[in-house]
């Protein structure tokens, strides 16, 4: 006689039947309807962005963890982090000479512990590092969002230089996580520190997002028009929804993972293309897993 199914077990193998546009039809409800909630439970809905932040700083205390006591950043894209760096060097510029409030000290605090991410990569870890799967060009997101923001920034009295940069930053933010999605792709295997980071910054996305619709619709749309003319305040608003469901497929597999009892996220041949030639390092990484029982 068959165990009967978990219902989540249940629920999750008849979505995954499903065709793309369905998937896509039930990701926007369940957005919906989490955004509609929140609108009830948060009643200062300035909270909201405060929980993001703080859910992206429990996400980088792992990934703090992960390097120092794990010895390894195996898993982990350095271009994603560099270009993190990036949109967070210009936004702290942007903050110094456009707004400076307590926004401006989180992202110094954040700028500050990406370098460390970033010279641990380089330097200390390096022999962990799989550069091979970390392949993704990032001049196909730095040129484009250049370009955009050379387009479309805010108008408001302050310097052009300085109002193409804050737009610059803003469109970089919403795909730097594109680099380590790529390395998860590559692999196909994500250990358990970068899945909980990755997962955290799915959350602190959707958060931030939330934060900013319910604000437009608290507002009913005055947000938008205090923000400037044009097509920069809904780019600011598309840009924070790009950012969310970029990583939307991701933190289902990581639920899913989750409540299947498995400290090692597989995703699916049918989500993400399978490497052709596994390399030395990601292979000794991958059989450490195994001899360690994670699999």
């Amino acid at each position: 006689m068959k165990a009967p199914k978990r219902p989540i077990h249940a629920v999750s193998m008849w979505v995954r039947r499903q065709p793309p546009k369905v998937k896509a039809f039930l990701a926007v409800v369940s957005g919906m309807a989490a955004l509609v909630l929140l609108r009830f439970i948060v009643h200062d809905h300035d909270n909201l962005f405060v929980a993001a932040e703080t859910v992206h700083s429990l996400g980088i205390s792992v990934l703090i963890y992960k390097l120092t006591k794990e010895k390894t950043c195996a898993g982990l894209s350095l271009k994603s982090q560099e270009l993190t760096a990036i949109f967070l060097a210009v936004r702290l510029y942007c903050s110094f000479v456009m707004e400076y409030d307590i926004h401006t000290l989180l992202d110094l605090a954040t700028l500050a512990t990406t370098l460390w991410v970033i010279y641990m990569i380089r330097f200390k870890l390096k022999s962990s590092y799989m550069e091979d799967k970390d392949n993704f060009a990032i001049y196909y997101v730095v040129v484009p969002c250049a370009i955009l923001a050379l387009c479309i920034h805010p108008s408001t009295s302050h310097n052009l230089v300085n109002r193409i940069l804050w737009a610059f930053c803003v469109y970089l933010e919403a795909v730097s996580v594109l680099p380590q999605l790529r390395v998860m792709q590559n692999t196909k295997i994500v250990e358990p520190f970068t899945a909980h980071y990755v997962f955290a910054l799915g959350v602190a996305r959707f958060l931030s997002c939330a934060h900013w619709v319910l604000q437009v619709l608290d507002t009913r749309g005055r947000l938008l028009v205090a923000l400037g003319y044009g097509l920069w305040p809904s780019m600011i608003l598309i840009s924070e929804i790009v950012q969310t469901f970029i990583l939307a497929d991701f933190c289902y597999y990581y639920i899913k993972s989750v409540f299947g009892g498995q400290l090692v996220l597989r995703l699916p041949s049918g989500v993400v293309p399978v490497a052709k030639k596994p390399s030395e390092p990601s292979m000794k990484w991958f059989m450490t897993v195994v001899a360690q029982g994670q699999v």
